[in-house]
């Protein structure tokens, strides 16, 4: 699903700044891997470098096989409204629209009709726990319920990939675990490969590979379950 080859990103030219130092990492389909390290170990790099939100200085990365630096903008857009479902830790809502408006975006961006798609977002977000706020704007909805409302966005369109970037991190323990639980039913379900960064050891738990980034390369790379760690150091 994701193959990162010799991947390096580093940012100006004099003086430049290494965020990710000759990256190799391949992650299967359903897997649910964790992407730790302290901050400044070029997590949410590599998640850019993932999505196609930014482009690597040297080497490749594919994801479903592609290879994103052979692609145009557009291209690059068409494969995260078709292929990527992302999850923010600042939840990315559009204030202005509905639980149900913001959830049947991607399929209204993907042509859908309006009363297709929203009847699709009215099934997912019953399935998320939300059929009571469909109506409800974020302003107006708890940070659980927003959180709530970006997974059913993203996962609308069944992806095959699904991103999060700590998504979990605004939100308190309780409410965090309700999210992480809701998160790995989901991803269950739909068979999607999770990639998420996260601080949260609690939230690395849900995954069943964690991997380690310090200072920009991989130093471990580990099962979550019975077994011993990889030092790739």
């Amino acid at each position: 699903m994701i193959q990162l080859t010799n991947v390096t990103k580093s940012y100006g030219t004099e003086r430049a700044v290494v965020a990710l130092k000759n990256i190799n990492l391949q992650i299967g389909a359903a897997e649910r891997v964790a992407v730790m390290g302290p901050s400044g170990s070029g997590k949410s790099t590599l998640l850019n470098l993932v999505c196609g939100l930014d482009e690597p200085t040297s080497g490749s990365v594919k994801v479903e096989g592609v290879e994103l630096s052979g692609l145009t903008d557009d291209a690059r857009t068409r494969l995260r409204r078709e292929k990527i479902g992302m999850i923010f830790q600042t939840f990315n809502l559009l204030s202005t629209l509905t639980a149900l408006e913001n959830v049947a975006l991607p399929l209204r961006l993907q042509g859908q009709s309006k009363k297709e798609a929203e009847g699709r977002a009215a099934s997912m977000l019953g399935h998320v726990g939300l059929m009571d706020r469909t109506a409800h704007r974020p302003d107006e909805l708890s940070g659980g319920e927003r959180q709530r409302v970006a997974i059913a966005r993203a996962l609308i369109f069944r992806p095959p990939l699904l991103l999060g970037d700590e998504p979990t991190g605004n939100l308190d323990s309780s409410t965090g675990e309700e999210i992480l639980r809701l998160l790995d039913d989901l991803q269950q379900e739909y068979k999607s490969t999770l990639l998420m960064v996260t601080h949260n050891a609690q939230a690395a738990s849900y995954c069943n590979r964690i991997v380690t980034l310090h200072d920009g390369q991989i130093v471990q790379d580990e099962l979550s379950g019975p077994g011993p760690a990889r030092d790739v150091r």
